[in-house]
This record gives C-alpha cells, sequence and structure tokens, in this order.
C-alpha cells in the first residue's frame, strides 16, 4: 500500500513539472511558407494593429508585460528575439495565450506571423 502511494506520488509529481515547463517549439522553422514571404508593411503591422495593439495591449500607449509591437523595430525584435511571441499565439504552454481574453488567431494569421518570422521578419 505504501509502495503504490509512493508511485502514484511520484507520478503526480512527474506530471506537474511536465505541465508547468515551457513550450520549446520552434514555431518559425515548422512553418509551411511556399508561395509566402509576408512583410511588415504588406501585412504583418496590419494583424499585428488589429489582434495585437488594440485596447493598448502592445501599443505605444499601453505595453503589457513590457512588449511594445507599435513600430517595425520594436515589433521585429521581439518576434525574433523572444520565443515566447509565437508560443502564445500558438497557445503554447507556459506563456500566456494571446490574443488575451480573446479567442486564438485563425490559422491563415498564425502561420503569417510564423512565416514572417522564418523569413527574418522581412519590412
Amino acid at each position: 500500500m505504501k509502495k503504490t502511494i509512493f508511485i502514484l506520488t511520484a507520478i503526480s509529481g512527474i506530471v506537474a513539472i511536465n505541465a508547468c515547463k515551457k513550450d520549446s517549439t520552434d514555431y518559425a522553422a515548422q512553418a509551411t511558407c511556399t508561395g509566402t514571404t509576408p512583410t511588415y508593411n504588406g501585412e504583418i503591422s496590419g494583424l499585428i494593429d488589429t489582434h495585437c495593439g488594440d485596447s493598448n495591449c502592445h501599443s505605444a500607449n499601453g505595453s503589457k508585460a513590457g512588449i511594445n509591437l507599435s513600430t517595425y523595430a520594436l515589433a521585429s525584435s521581439q518576434f525574433l528575439n523572444n520565443n515566447d511571441m509565437l508560443t502564445s499565439i500558438h497557445h503554447g504552454r507556459g506563456v500566456a495565450p494571446m490574443p488575451d481574453n480573446k479567442p486564438k488567431l485563425s490559422d491563415d494569421i498564425i502561420n503569417r506571423l510564423d512565416c514572417w518570422v522564418k523569413n527574418g521578419c522581412p519590412e
């Protein structure tokens, strides 16, 4: 009986630890971008303005979690240097799902963001 309780406790601990780990998936590397080369000025700035910069979340007026995506320089730097950006958009483990308090973005929008990052965030 004691052995069974010990085993169940150990399994529960392992499950809990794994559930808290951050998602380390490289979403940009896995993106299928054939025929898709989004640019910041072409479509990404509009997506960010609509889905990330609204309600003063990640805009010049309000940068939650210290993330300001209001310009090309700021947005490209965040997406290129912070794996959590795409992880949060994909609703991966260990980060807050974005957009905050809204449904997950469509697969098309997520793929455009992934491809933008995969291609080095062209302006």
